[in-house]
């Protein structure tokens, strides 16, 4: 091979090795593009979002409320209105009655504003006087509103008969939430089989009930419940007010009062001991329980809707 066909060749070798660079260069670029291009997995994820991931995935998961199924069958043994009795019954319409005098003060505006007004307590002057039956009753018919959302809180820890009444179960309740500032509130909450019904049981019993009502803790919550839904009515069994002091600090931090009074029971003078212990609350109304009147003289008559001064 002659001199100049041998530098030929080295120079052909030298371009060989030139372009075969130029590709390896190009492939890396375009590997380098696809990478850029693709979301990165969760092996590529930097070690401080790491760790932020990891201190989400170990933070409180949010609580969400409980669903139980409301036993209309019990229900009906005990007569109290069901959604099945909202049509052509005199209970039913009596309940109407009732409730929309309630709805109007509930939310009133302007001057004639009443702060918390859509939270109800009802209560009695002693015990089996019907509070529970006009609570859960007035509970069911408020539900049946459209544009309502119900709360229905049992707060007569000595004697809670919400639960018992509508058949269902609960643990967790209101006394819970105000003794444990770290418990939200929806922990405790009962979703019911009526879409527009949910239920706070009482809680635990405990020894300084009276003292748990009347504590900060228990305005708070009081104050969140009202505000927090512009739609919702809130309904309080409270125990009766002479078998227990809780009724009266319940009637400082609610809007309305449904006093219970049955007919031909309650006595003149109890009830007038019982209003005594409530009357800082303005906003006083009376159900006429038990009545006794002919098939023939239907009437609607049993809600005196007269406020108390």
């Amino acid at each position: 091979m002659s001199l100049i066909e041998k530098a030929a060749a080295k120079l052909k070798k030298s371009e060989s090795l030139v372009e075969r660079a130029a590709r390896e260069a190009e492939k890396a670029s375009l590997v380098e593009a696809r990478r850029a291009a693709t979301p990165s997995k969760p092996d590529d994820v930097s070690v401080p979002e790491k760790a932020q991931a990891t201190a989400n995935a170990e933070g409180k998961p949010r609580s969400t409320s409980a669903q139980v199924e409301i036993n209309f069958d019990i229900m009906h043994q005990k007569n109290i209105l069901t959604d099945k009795d909202l049509d052509n019954t005199v209970t039913a319409e009596e309940f109407r009655i009732v409730k929309r005098s309630l709805l109007l003060n509930a939310f009133s505006k302007g001057e004639s504003a009443i702060k918390n007004g859509n939270i109800v307590m009802v209560t009695s002057t002693q015990p089996d006087e019907g509070k529970t039956f006009c609570a859960v009753s007035l509970a069911m018919s408020m539900a049946s509103e459209r544009d309502l959302t119900v709360l229905l809180v049992d707060a007569d820890v000595s004697k809670p008969d919400v639960l018992r009444t509508l058949g269902v179960k609960g643990s967790k309740g209101l006394i819970d939430v105000i003794e444990n500032k770290d418990m939200d509130l929806s922990e405790c909450l009962l979703k019911t089989n009526i879409p527009n019904l949910t239920i706070l049981p009482a809680g635990k019993k405990h020894k300084l009930t009276t003292e748990l009502l009347a504590s900060g803790r228990m305005g708070e919550i009081i104050n969140e419940i009202a505000r927090r839904y512009h739609d919702r009515i809130v309904i309080i069994d409270s125990p009766p007010v002479l078998a227990s002091s809780a009724a009266s600090v319940l009637a400082l931090n609610v809007g309305q009062v449904l006093f219970v009074v049955e007919a031909e029971r309650t006595r003149e003078g109890e009830l007038t001991d019982a209003l005594k212990m409530i009357e800082n609350n303005p906003n006083i109304n009376f159900i006429l329980n038990k009545t006794r009147f002919s098939a023939g003289k239907k009437k609607f008559g049993s809600y005196y809707g007269y406020g108390y001064n």
